[in-house]
């Protein structure tokens, strides 16, 4: 994969935001058949930073009711990446 096809796009979020400026963390919604370290490769080159750790967690489409007609929403992938000490 391509690393720009395996980030999709930043998760903005109260608690994210929180993430950022305490932890140095930043969230993504990422491809669901990558892993930890295809994660870590495109982030460092994209962004040009360095990477401590990457988290991912499977996140499950809910079903949706539009009056008798029963849908559902996709299932996604997130990664939670923490920046080495000093990186922006």
């Amino acid at each position: 994969m391509i690393d720009y096809d395996i980030i999709r796009r930043p998760i903005i979020t109260e608690k994210t935001n929180i993430q950022k400026d305490t932890a140095n963390q930043i969230t993504f919604e990422i491809d669901p058949r990558a892993n930890r370290i295809e994660v870590r490769r495109a982030i460092e080159q994209i962004f040009n930073v360095k990477v401590a750790t990457t988290r991912t967690m499977q996140g499950k489409g809910k079903i949706k009711r539009s009056g008798r007609v029963l849908g559902k929403r996709r299932d996604w992938k997130k990664a939670v990446v923490t920046l080495m000490p000093g990186e922006r």
